[in-house]
């Protein structure tokens, strides 16, 4: 199935809910965003607001009550369970705040893990790109213990580019990470979007991580209230302070 082949994803006035009854929660209430191609945006929001179900059902990992959510040009809702997995595999990328590496991989084997499981070729010249991004040549036969944890988050990173995804989809990349690591992480991010042309969404709490986004969107209550555009740290922690009982769209 079709959709609008211009934006990497799309979410059309999206409904979720968890519970039922007097128990009922509205995680989403009717949100409508697009992400272009080749950009980097962060989603924030308070504790409760709905940013992490959004990524979740941008990706394919939770369901929607109603509305439409597409990757490209394939309808994620419409999809069964093979179609998901196999949307998952290679069209979207995954980085967490846990690694989620193997421990009896090496670095290369965890990154190109995905592609193995997919019975796809590595493609050595966008590997090595890759690797040299993230500065990896010289720990590539380390396995996850013998890494510090930027290393092995930059291991993830690389593992969700290898296979050209249409997204990459960030959930506090940086939360189990110090600074210095943080930040090269984060750079590797916005590199990836202005370099390689890569879309990246990243759900984060931190103003800092933010400012390093193209674009920043701000959720509450289950739906989307602002919107920043290259985005300083202070104006992102400007905004997540004026947040509270504000609901109107400023574009900046």
């Amino acid at each position: 199935m079709t959709g609008n082949v211009g934006a990497a994803a799309r979410a059309v006035d999206v409904w979720k809910s968890y519970g039922t009854g007097e128990a009922a929660v509205t995680a989403l209430a009717g949100v409508s965003v697009e992400f272009d191609r080749g950009r980097f945006t962060a989603i924030m929001g308070p504790s409760g607001s709905g940013k992490s179900t959004l990524m979740h059902c941008l990706a394919g990992l939770d369901t929607i009550d109603s509305g439409d959510v597409w990757i490209g040009g394939t309808k994620v809702n419409g999809l069964r369970d093979k179609g998901l997995t196999e949307l998952r595999r290679s069209q979207v990328g995954f980085i967490f705040q846990q690694f989620n590496l193997l421990p009896t991989l090496t670095a290369e084997e965890n990154i190109t893990l995905p592609l193995a499981i997919g019975g796809q070729k590595v493609d050595r010249a966008w590997f090595d790109t890759v690797i040299d991004t993230v500065g990896l040549r010289d720990r590539l036969t380390h396995r996850p213990t013998q890494l510090s944890g930027g290393q092995q988050q930059r291991v993830a990173c690389a593992r969700a580019l290898v296979a050209r995804p249409e997204v990459v989809f960030a959930d506090e990349p940086t939360g189990n990470l110090d600074s210095r690591s943080g930040a090269e992480v984060l750079g590797f991010l916005q590199r990836s979007a202005r370099d390689f042309d890569q879309t990246v969404v990243m759900v984060t709490h931190d103003p800092n991580a933010a400012s390093y986004a193209d674009r920043v969107i701000f959720l509450a209550d289950g739906r989307i209230v602002r919107e920043l555009h290259h985005p300083t740290a202070a104006d992102v922690l400007d905004t997540m302070k004026s947040l509270d009982g504000d609901d109107r769209l400023v574009v900046a």
